[in-house]
């Protein structure tokens, strides 16, 4: 097993990111895929499904925000460092339809301290943008993988 000292960054981000899909029932059970993962950056993608329509026959907005926000996850959980949500926000530009494939690619653009801040654009299978998420994320004690010397 490699130490995680001797890691590349990209050996990094795929370890925690297999640590935490492991434990990730929630991602899992809604049938997303984690398409892609480095360094402060991460793809998943799903699939619309009946189950997930409102009552205008759209995608209901909270898979959508869910969608996004383990994208926002597995990207700023990408170096080894527990991080959480401490806030986010969406803002809903078309509806997702039933049957849709919804991929939201994560991408980082402040990490400092504790701090991060992450977009997240969710697109169709067309590549129209449907959703566009901010994440603030803020580390807290523990890693994904354990470290020894």
């Amino acid at each position: 097993m490699t130490r995680v000292a001797d890691m590349t960054p990209q050996e990094l981000a795929e370890a925690s990111a297999c640590a935490m899909w492991n434990d990730d029932s929630a991602s899992q059970q809604l049938g997303m895929t984690l398409d892609h993962i480095a360094p402060g950056r991460a793809t998943l993608s799903m699939t619309i499904t009946a189950a997930m329509s409102n009552g205008h026959g759209n995608c209901h907005g909270g898979y959508l925000f869910t969608l996004a926000d383990s994208a926002f996850a597995f990207a700023c959980n990408s170096y080894n460092t527990m991080t959480v949500a401490q806030h986010c926000s969406i803002t809903y530009l078309i509806p997702g339809r039933i049957g849709d494939r919804m991929t939201a690619t994560a991408t980082e653009v402040s990490r400092r301290g504790r701090s991060g801040l992450y977009d997240i654009r969710v697109t169709n299978q067309h590549g129209d943008t449907v959703a566009e998420f901010r994440g603030h994320s803020r580390t807290v004690k523990g890693t994904h993988l354990p470290v020894h010397d």
